[in-house]
């Protein structure tokens, strides 16, 4: 199903996001949980342009990251990615944050070129990349990254309950999803703006009322995070999913996971919520915050970023943020800041 419209997003993947040239290589890794639709179809996209793919697929380890280290053959994934010049993950758990995907990325200026698109279903990237205007939403993207940076403080609430604040670090670098997948760039799929902000500086409450994943998908029942100076120190909400919540943060017993790791706005107007948290993540108008390990594309201030057991992602919906006291969403639609800013999301459908 869906075979012409997934050959012609993964054409756009392989030859407008990554440019790959001839004879160029393209690591594809999926495990046995990932669709090999998807997988199949890259492979063939990357002959298509004449480029070289070799496809990985491992056993699915017990878990996402660092969680699923003892499962990975790392010396493998690592020596056969390092060579290639991209790499593309489709795994269901993640080699993202594992110990493979450190040792992979570590040097800045010799590694492939990345796109995170963990769990991608052939539904998910024909909406998020195949339907959508890649070439006006990269514009939309730069433009509304290049305010953030420039801004120091903010608050972010949400109707569920969210009402917290911080501030930017100065001469940390965005980690922006624009649609380009560069040497040497580490990337997720179009649509989201990532940063880190200075740690210290976040107070107050997150209440994720969208997917948390790992360990949940989609929540149930809002969970209710209280920050001081950056670690969560309080997980609540009724039913059972902030109970499950607390209870996998403990079981790592690493004071780290407790870290607000970085805050990323949701800007894909293909993207639904579904439970994937590849896409929940670019749900127009909400804001993410992932908590425990922080890569260093995320504090290039840092060497090596922030190690911890895994990283977990939150989704907050239908956000309202203020920057330096201008409103840019509230409660999920763009309203600023700028007039041009305004007019780009209206041309994307927003």
């Amino acid at each position: 199903m869906l075979e012409f419209e997934l050959t012609n997003t993964c054409l756009k993947i392989v030859r407008d996001m990554f440019e790959l040239k001839p004879g160029q290589t393209i690591a594809i890794t999926c495990d046995t949980k990932s669709n090999m639709d998807v997988v199949n179809a890259t492979a063939q996209a990357a002959v298509i342009v004449g480029a070289k793919p070799i496809v990985i697929k491992i056993p699915a380890p017990r878990g996402c990251g660092k969680e699923g280290d003892p499962d990975f053959p790392i010396d493998v994934l690592v020596n056969a990615i390092k060579s290639c010049d991209a790499w593309v993950e489709y795994n269901y758990e993640w080699i993202f944050y594992s110990t493979a995907y450190d040792r992979i990325v570590a040097d800045v200026n010799n590694r492939p070129a990345y796109l995170c698109l963990v769990g991608a279903t052939p539904e998910l990237l024909i909406r998020n990349i195949g339907m959508v205007d890649q070439v006006l939403l990269r514009e939309f993207i730069l433009k509304m990254e290049a305010y953030n940076k420039a801004g120091k403080h903010f608050r972010v609430t949400t109707p569920a309950g969210t009402d917290v604040e911080f501030d930017n670090a100065p001469n940390r670098d965005y980690a922006t999803a624009d649609g380009y997948v560069r040497k040497n760039e580490i990337k997720m799929m179009p649509g989201q703006i990532s940063w880190a902000p200075e740690f210290s500086s976040i107070n107050g409450v997150i209440v994720v009322d969208g997917t948390i994943s790992p360990p949940l998908g989609k929540v149930n029942n809002p969970i209710k995070f209280t920050i001081k100076d950056g670690y969560i120190i309080n997980v609540d909400g009724n039913g059972t999913d902030a109970a499950e919540m607390a209870a996998w943060l403990k079981s790592f017993n690493d004071p780290q996971m407790y870290l607000c790791a970085h805050i990323s706005y949701g800007f894909n107007p293909g993207a639904k919520l579904s439970g994937d948290i590849v896409e929940d993540e670019r749900v127009w108008g909400s804001t993410e915050w992932g908590f425990g390990n922080v890569g260093p594309q995320l504090v290039s201030d840092m060497d090596g970023g922030i190690p911890a057991a895994t990283h977990s992602d939150g989704i907050c919906l239908n956000s309202s943020v203020w920057l330096d006291g201008v409103q840019i969403l509230d409660e999920g639609k763009v309203v600023g800041p700028t007039p041009e800013i305004l007019e780009l999301a209206r041309k994307l459908g927003r």
